[in-house]
């Protein structure tokens, strides 16, 4: 497996070394977003949740325009750029924000860059490759992603022990933004093949397989039960985890995820990436029942968060090869963009949701909605969208 990981293109590894230098600075503010919101600002969960839901709502709408726009140009390479550039500029100015209003605006900056670079870098990924080796380039990109979310975290404790306001741990955030911009500058785009003119791409999910639009459901549904990771870190925060080793707690999911995305990803280049994605599921939702249970033991938060990295390996690379696998040729930002269109929306509802019961009732129910919606989610993929893989394809 080593050998085919160091024989993959140089784009693929570049694509990996941005995300991780991107993901250490949006790491490192991730987990302190809801101590600066609530110790700061003096906002609450359903702040937090309208601030989440709208920010990644933002990003998947702006991921199927990016998708759309990059079958039609067959350029990437620009909106990477402009993706990391925007998402560079946002994050160091929470620092100057006095409200959660602002906060949300900014977020809002930040999450279109996302939306705006992810569709034509993911695309831009599938097309380097064969799609023997899918699975293995996602899972790669996404365990260097994973990397940064593990530096991260390790420098907002670093800066937490050394007494370094929160305002200013924000500010710092410049640093990698502009290492990020100069290395997506460095990016050559593979050779694409003409598409025959039959192949038809557009805004709507015409010409796309039918096992690709009841996989967009079940995907969505499954995305209402995966409400922001900051409930998690809360969670974690009432459950007696001192303030201190929050961004730890988070950065030792991130090095689970590392660890195990390349190789399980791998593994579902041979096995199949739907036998992955069930299990995986099945681990989220008892994950998320566990956590929501009263008197859950700082011990259990922590066996219950190496559960959580090892779903994110088990998923993260193998759904982005799987969403490459079906999309029909030359339409690989499409897809994506109506993947993470569906996806990202329904992020709204579910940290909207997730945080109105969280707040006005009770933390367990929150949970138990999460991981009732993932068995659902689970039940139509094992049973409606394997069954058309035999008749549609």
């Amino acid at each position: 497996m080593f050998k085919s990981i160091l024989a993959l293109p140089r784009a693929v590894w570049l694509i990996g070394l941005i995300s991780l230098v991107n993901d250490s600075a949006s790491e490192m503010l991730y987990p302190l977003m809801p101590l600066y919101l609530a110790s700061v600002l003096m906002a609450g969960p359903k702040a937090l949740g309208i601030i989440e839901g709208i920010a990644e709502a933002t990003s998947s709408i702006f991921k199927l325009v990016s998708g759309v726009i990059v079958d039609r140009t067959k350029k990437a390479k620009p909106w990477i750029v402009l993706g990391y550039s925007l998402a560079g500029i946002g994050r160091p100015l929470i620092a100057i924000a006095n409200s959660w209003l602002w906060v949300l605006a900014i977020r809002f900056t930040d999450r279109m860059g996302k939306g705006l670079r992810s569709s034509p870098r993911d695309a831009l990924l599938a097309e380097s490759v064969n799609k023997n080796q899918r699975g293995i380039t996602f899972g790669l990109h996404r365990s260097m992603d994973n990397a940064g979310a593990v530096i991260g975290p390790l420098l907002a404790a670093l800066f937490l022990s050394l007494g370094v306001p929160l305002r200013d741990i924000f500010l710092w955030a410049v640093v990698p933004a502009i290492v990020t911009i100069v290395l997506a500058l460095c990016i050559k785009e593979p050779h694409k093949e003409a598409v025959p003119q039959a192949s038809k791409f557009g805004w709507s999910l015409e010409g796309m397989p039918n096992q690709f639009k009841r996989y967009l459901v079940v995907a969505g549904i499954f995305a209402l039960a995966n409400s922001s990771d900051m409930f998690l870190l809360l969670r974690a925060r009432e459950a007696g985890v001192p303030q201190a080793d929050i961004p730890l707690l988070w950065a030792a999911i991130s090095l689970i995820t590392t660890l195990f995305g390349t190789p399980l990803s791998a593994l579902s280049d041979q096995f199949g990436r739907k036998r992955f994605i069930l299990i995986a599921w099945i681990a989220f939702a008892f994950f998320y029942i566990a956590m929501g249970l009263p008197g859950i033991s700082m011990f259990q938060i922590f066996a219950l968060f190496g559960i959580y990295g090892l779903f994110k390996a088990a998923t993260e690379g193998v759904e982005k090869a799987l969403v490459a696998d079906m999309a029909p040729k030359g339409l690989a930002g499409t897809a994506f963009g109506w993947f993470n269109l569906v996806t990202g929306l329904m992020l709204f509802p579910a940290s909207f949701i997730f945080g109105w019961i969280y707040e006005a009732i009770t933390p367990l129910y929150a949970f138990l909605f999460s991981g009732g919606c993932a068995l659902v989610a689970f039940m139509l993929m094992a049973f409606w969208v394997d069954r058309a893989q035999s008749t549609e394809w």
